[in-house]
């Protein structure tokens, strides 16, 4: 068997691909998911162990800036925060909807996850990433039943980049601008219909156009982006009543994507943690 830690695109696949969010296999032990990588056990929990490293890691760097660590502390996490007073659950559950850039093992999601753990060891909550690499807001829209089932009391959603595709050099996007604007719509009302849950939105992390232009992988697939579809989308989320967290001012740099110009570094993801964190805790 192949070495993971030798073999690129093995980690990238067990990075970006979470495939125990996908309902038929949630609950599946790592044996099984390990299997669908070609890995045994052992190797798929190495490889798990050293991305939960990294994130350790970027968290700490967090914390390390002003003001961080007391807005973890601020972070409005208690069962008491979102329940009805008759829900004995005695956990406060963060769930997670999106695409790559929240599956990504080293996702912000991932290091919120951590920087909680390190500050509030003490407190009952619950992190469950259900982001599906690939996913458009048409393919999470089948993720409801899933949703439901966690019943969550914060969801944190960031969707709609795979929207944005287009297929061919002057193709429409993948989904339409009206359809997109319906099924985040969708997401959201019939997620509050299932039982009371706050909701975030997390905007779609900007792309570097000509980084993805130059990509060889999208290039031979007639795959291109254009920053204006997701700012369209953006756009949209900021006209909504609920919170969101533009993601656009927190990655700017290049260092804060990797070299397809879509995916986002730990570098990018650190900095979308950080965003997530500040706005949860001004709006505590």
């Amino acid at each position: 068997m192949t070495d993971p830690m030798t073999d690129p695109m093995t980690e990238r696949l067990v990075r970006f691909q979470r495939p125990g969010a996908l309902p038929y296999l949630i609950g599946a032990d790592e044996a099984r998911l390990a299997a669908l990588f070609g890995l045994d056990a052992g190797a798929y929990r190495a490889l798990l162990d050293a991305f939960d490293r990294q994130t350790r890691q970027a968290a700490e760097t967090l914390l390390a800036r002003p003001g961080l660590a007391d807005a973890v502390d601020r972070l409005p996490l208690h069962p008491e925060d979102a329940r009805d007073p008759g829900d004995a659950r005695d956990a406060f559950h963060v769930v997670a909807v999106g695409e790559s850039t929240t599956a990504d093992r080293l996702s912000w999601f991932e290091i919120l996850r951590r920087l909680v753990a390190l500050r509030r060891p003490g407190d009952a909550v619950r992190f469950t990433n259900l982001a599906i690499s690939g996913s458009t807001t048409t393919q999470a829209l089948a993720q409801l039943p899933a949703l439901g089932f966690q019943r969550p009391d914060l969801v944190l959603c960031m969707i709609g980049a795979n929207d944005t595709q287009h297929l061919a050099p002057g193709a429409p996007t993948l989904v339409s601008a009206a359809e997109t604007e319906r099924n985040l719509a969708m997401l959201h009302d019939l997620a509050r219909q299932r039982g009371p849950v706050r909701w975030v939105w997390l905007t779609p992390s900007p792309f570097d156009e000509p980084r993805a232009a130059a990509y060889p992988h999208f290039r031979r697939a007639g795959i291109t982006w254009a920053g204006k579809d997701v700012d369209a989308i953006a756009d949209h989320l900021l006209s909504r009543p609920e919170p969101v967290v533009d993601t656009r001012l927190a990655v700017r740099e290049d260092h804060h994507f990797l070299d397809d110009g879509v995916h986002l570094s730990i570098e990018g993801q650190r900095e979308i943690a950080e965003a997530v964190v500040r706005a949860l805790a001004g709006a505590a």
